[in-house]
């Protein structure tokens, strides 16, 4: 529970019983005695009236008047992809190789004096698995691993960041780092530095967990999504999924599907990859994950400019069958889900080669679609091509998501131009400050 943003909600709407409310809500959340309580409740609220109305640039918040849930954000479908993009414009040019304006998986930078590409990644533990640790640790840790193989790099190292609540036992973070390590140990790619700190400090009070994990690699090629051409086709690996397959079982009770997602398969077929030397001939390599298929796609087109087909049967073929059987009694659709296979583009000529590799290191690849002049994506399901675009969200894989729903909000478009504002605002702070510190 965020008890500073209770008190300032309070404080603007003049609520004359903040302080007994507040001092209730924290009895029900931590544990501690009513005494205490009230001396938190009291103390917060004193906090909360020294900034609720602040002054200056560097001070006053830029206000989109748009909430991160009713724009979807973090939920990888269209609103999630509009705020990538604004991420970006807010950025602004940079003089990396891929940036945030490429949404690939990975930036890249140039080191001039070795001569090599250097790739630097970082990825947030799955919100819902606040609970489970291990099984955060180990999925962030193997995604972002994932992130920088499918540059065409070598991961050399990881970095974390955990953030537990106040009222969280100190054993979260001994839990999630072992879950990190467990894929250093397996993987070979050591965990080297990290941050360690409490959400929030005093006012957030709960157990919760968040945090993530980063990686950098080295590479003399790149795959990056804007290679991606006409002609190629489109490759996947097997997938049994990560973070969102394990929540999707865990709070559905089918709990024993979560051992599926325990494996490093994906990082063996890239190491399998990279020692054979064919990524040179690779145009572009990504991660089932945001959004599924569906949103991959999307960010893939966008990028390169071009129209991806799919073969819906060939890829139904290359699910986990445990995983798929889930999904499917769930109705929950596998193409808008993160399945964690690796999706490869290359030219046709060394497709066999690329498979023949891949199976060497005991994963299933097969081809799954190819790539047309256009734009978008389309998808062959029993013999009918049918358009492949992301839904406003990532399909609904818990009892709230689907309470939430997929669909788009009648005003998104009004929340679009809210959005766009407010990012054009920050841009404008950002340059008043850079201007106002060289100028001093």
């Amino acid at each position: 529970m965020d008890i500073e943003g209770y008190a300032k909600r309070g404080l603007m709407n003049s609520d004359p019983d903040l302080e007994d409310k507040l001092t209730s809500r924290i009895l029900e959340v931590k544990r501690t005695n009513s005494e205490h309580a009230r001396k938190l409740a009291k103390a917060a609220i004193v906090e909360a009236k020294a900034t609720l109305h602040v002054k200056g640039d560097a001070l006053e918040p830029t206000i989109s008047g748009v909430t991160m849930g009713e724009f979807g954000v973090g939920s990888r479908g269209i609103g999630d992809f509009y705020t990538h993009e604004k991420i970006a414009e807010v950025i602004g040019k940079t003089g990396a190789v891929v940036d945030t304006t490429h949404l690939d998986d990975s930036g890249v930078v140039r080191a001039k004096d070795a001569g090599e590409y250097v790739i630097v990644t970082i990825d947030g533990i799955h919100s819902r698995l606040s609970d489970f640790p291990f099984l955060a640790g180990f999925h962030v840790a193997r995604a972002a691993l994932r992130d920088v193989y499918v540059m065409g790099a070598r991961p050399v190292a990881m970095l974390s960041d955990i953030h537990v609540a106040d009222d969280g036992d100190v054993a979260k973070i001994f839990d999630h780092i072992a879950g990190i390590t467990a894929v250093a140990e397996l993987s070979g790619i050591p965990l080297i530095t990290g941050s360690t700190l409490r959400i929030g400090g005093d006012m957030v009070i709960g157990e919760r967990m968040t945090g993530g994990v980063g990686a950098v690699g080295v590479s003399s090629d790149l795959t990056a999504r804007q290679q991606t051409q006409v002609g190629d086709v489109i490759l996947m690996t097997e997938g049994a999924g990560g973070g969102t397959i394990s929540t999707a079982a865990l709070y559905y009770g089918m709990h024993e599907v979560v051992d599926e997602t325990i494996n490093i398969k994906f990082l063996e077929a890239c190491e399998k990859l990279l020692d054979s030397g064919l990524v040179k001939h690779i145009h572009a390599m990504t991660d089932v994950t945001n959004g599924g298929i569906r949103g991959d796609a999307k960010e893939i087109s966008r990028t390169a400019g071009v129209r991806l087909v799919f073969e819906e049967k060939e890829m139904r073929k290359l699910v986990n069958p445990v995983v798929l059987r889930m999904l499917e009694s769930l109705q929950i659709d596998y193409l808008g889900v993160s399945l964690d296979a690796l999706l490869i583009i290359a030219p046709h000529e060394v497709a066999e080669d690329i498979m023949e590799t891949v199976r060497s290191a005991g994963v299933q690849i097969g081809i799954i679609g190819r790539v047309e002049q256009g734009g978008g994506a389309m998808i062959m399901i029993d013999g009918e091509m049918r358009d492949f675009t992301p839904r406003f969200r990532e399909s609904a894989y818990t009892p709230i998501k689907k309470m939430i729903g997929e669909e788009q909000p009648r005003n998104f478009e009004e929340m679009q131009k809210a959005v766009d504002r407010a990012a054009s605002e920050a841009v404008s702070k950002k340059k008043r400050i850079v201007e106002k510190v060289r100028g001093s």
